[in-house]
């Protein structure tokens, strides 16, 4: 596949050399897109990876959704194109106005760095198209802030619609719903607070995040 996948880098991302090196695994181009670009041309889809965008100052994805490279990102999702947002890029998502609700601190207040069940609510979406509805996927998290909120209607519409992706079987976090993933009301936007690009193998404990990245790639052959 000579398709380019672009991974967008704010200074406190941490988490774009695991994304680049899962996509090499699966034969595919990555490209580096630091924050202070503006040009995705080439780019056939996005991910905004891991991390401490900003050292989460304010609020996490705060002030990086004011990057330049932001203000690209969102025309390229309104053209259709796939933007995932992995952990750090669903709370960018979110604070960009691109993903409904927000991610708050977590229910007791404590960092989270485990691996955890999820279960596949919607197969209606980029990363989910090639899994199975209720197959369980063995996924690393890393997150102080990934507890999902929204409004009531907000929740409502995404369940109605189908919009809820991934749901927590044991909710580390207290997520509304045990939600894990969403994706936009044109499906082609996801947020995710899981790592996919840390389960690549069963030899380093999981090899889930590959199910996922693998079915995104294919998802992008598909409209290509």
């Amino acid at each position: 596949m000579s398709d380019v996948v672009g991974v967008i880098v704010f200074p406190g991302t941490n988490c774009e050399h695991d994304v680049v090196a899962a996509l090499l695994d699966l034969g595919v181009k990555a490209k580096l897109i630091w924050h202070r670009e503006t040009d995705l041309d080439g780019v056939q889809s996005i991910i905004i990876p891991g991390g401490f965008a900003y050292g989460d100052y304010l609020r996490p994805g705060a002030i990086a959704r004011f990057s330049p490279v932001m203000s690209a990102v969102v025309e390229f999702a309104n053209t259709g194109k796939a933007v995932l947002g992995i952990c750090n890029g669903f709370q960018v998502l979110t604070e960009a106005g691109l993903l409904p609700g927000a991610l708050q601190k977590n229910v007791g207040l404590s960092f989270l760095c485990d691996v955890v069940e999820c279960s596949v609510a919607s197969i209606r979406s980029p990363i989910t198209a090639n899994l199975v509805r209720d197959e369980v996927l063995a996924l690393p998290i890393n997150h102080f802030e990934g507890n999902y909120t929204c409004s009531v209607d907000e929740l409502k519409r995404l369940r109605e619609e189908d919009r809820v992706l991934l749901r927590y079987v044991n909710n580390p976090n207290g997520s509304v719903d045990d939600i894990a993933a969403i994706c936009s009301d044109r499906r082609n936007i996801v947020g995710m607070m899981p790592h996919p690009e840390r389960a690549m193998s069963d030899l380093v404990g999981s090899s889930s995040g590959r199910k996922i990245l693998q079915s995104l790639l294919l998802s992008l052959e598909a409209i290509s």
